[in-house]
């Protein structure tokens, strides 16, 4: 049985912080209002939605027990709907959606809406803990490092200057900048409300359209003291790449991926339970996959996840008119495109999560929703969309415009 998507919607970013617009409101109430807007912009009875599917990368505080179970109820859904939260880290709200499109194909499920929500201003980025960081032996058997220390080995490893990822971080700015000032996202952006149902937040706040070489140019790299000094994380990176003379480390808060709030919804349904509602798919699923890739660099699954979905969907490179990689660092979308061989035209082309953000457990929804989009706006047939993942993995999908 084939998989459609039908609809994607996703928030506005909030800056994650105290003072973004976007901290007043519960990450539960982020959800719920995604999985309003599916309901009400398709007239569904909610009795036919099987299951919902949300990424979250801290199920802690707010964001614990079974978000997805609870934005079901207080979004008004039947109480036969069913939710699940998933973790994939930042895949994770792509990896809901590749989820549901399985339980659509295999005949689990005919209806299930998928995404993920993260309020990184309520619930802090490693409020979960683990044992990944925590554990001496799990540690030294992963060769834990920092996200942003992979990112620098990268950069190093596979020749990446300073000038180039700011470079890159400059041009992000400019294309998410272009993409709202032409209304590319107005289908898919869902204002937030707040408590008395007043509008919160209608664009995406964390941009800086005025950003330029000179102004990155005066960042402190971020990660240089964490991986020159105590607890020495450049030593085991040279450990574990001995090819290295020395880790040189270009990433700032300017050229990664920014720390905001949000939340995103996919549906995903059947042919017949389309019909049932006269809806027209918009897309449809060619292949997915997830891989594992090395732990320590960690941000190099996104080239192997690629391979892998292009040879299960029988498809070759040259067959994918659109390619969107989440922007964790600058560095991680340089080396995708130096090892697939894509030119910068082809690839976020409306900006990333530099520019915008990325609300961990939401992004991977968002930006495949943002990838169908753009292929409805240039008429363009297919798009290829994945994520790197931390301790090393990928995830991805291939979608096709109908």
């Amino acid at each position: 049985m084939e998989a459609y998507i039908y609809d994607a919607v996703r928030s506005p970013r909030g800056r994650g912080k105290p003072d973004g617009s976007l901290h007043e409101i519960t990450p539960v109430q982020l959800a719920t209002q995604m999985l309003e807007a599916i309901r009400d912009r398709n007239g569904l009875d909610t009795v036919d939605v099987d299951d919902v599917i949300l990424g979250c990368v801290a199920p802690v505080g707010e964001q614990g027990t079974d978000i997805a179970r609870l934005a079901v109820l207080t979004a008004g859904y039947a109480e036969t709907t069913a939710g699940v939260q998933i973790n994939r880290f930042c895949a994770s709200g792509l990896e809901a959606v590749n989820m549901a499109v399985a339980k659509v194909m295999a005949g689990e499920a005919d209806m299930v809406v998928a995404g993920g929500v993260e309020s990184m201003s309520r619930v802090p980025m490693g409020a979960d803990g683990g044992a990944w960081a925590s554990d001496p032996a799990v540690a030294y058997a992963t060769y834990f490092a920092p996200q942003g220390i992979g990112a620098d080995v990268i950069a190093t490893k596979f020749g990446f200057s300073r000038e180039d990822v700011d470079a890159y971080a400059v041009e992000s700015q400019k294309r998410a900048k272009q993409a709202w000032d032409e209304d590319r996202f107005k289908r898919s952006i869902v204002p937030i409300k707040d408590v008395i149902g007043e509008i919160a937040l209608t664009h995406d706040e964390h941009m800086r359209p005025d950003t330029d070489m000179q102004s990155l140019g005066a960042l402190k790299a971020s990660f240089a003291e964490l991986g020159e000094n105590m607890p020495g994380f450049d030593a085991l990176a040279l450990l574990k790449y001995p090819e290295l003379e020395r880790v040189n480390h270009v990433h700032h808060a300017g050229n990664s991926s920014g720390i905001v709030d949000g939340s995103a919804a996919v549906l995903v349904a059947s042919k017949a339970m389309g019909e049932k509602y006269g809806l027209k798919p918009r897309a449809r699923m060619k292949s997915m996959a997830s891989i594992g890739s090395e732990p320590l660099i960690m941000l190099t699954g996104p080239e192997g996840v690629a391979t892998k979905a292009l040879k299960r969907a029988g498809m070759s490179k040259s067959d994918i008119d659109l390619w969107e990689l989440n922007e964790a660092f600058a560095s991680v979308v340089l080396r995708y495109m130096q090892a697939m061989d894509l030119d910068h035209s082809q690839i976020n082309v409306n900006g990333g999560a530099i520019a915008m953000g990325h609300p961990l457990g939401a992004t991977g929804a968002m930006i495949l929703g943002t990838a169908i989009d753009e292929l409805e706006r240039t008429g363009k047939g297919t798009a290829l969309i994945n994520l790197c993942v931390g301790a090393g993995m990928g995830t991805g999908i291939i979608i096709e415009r109908i």
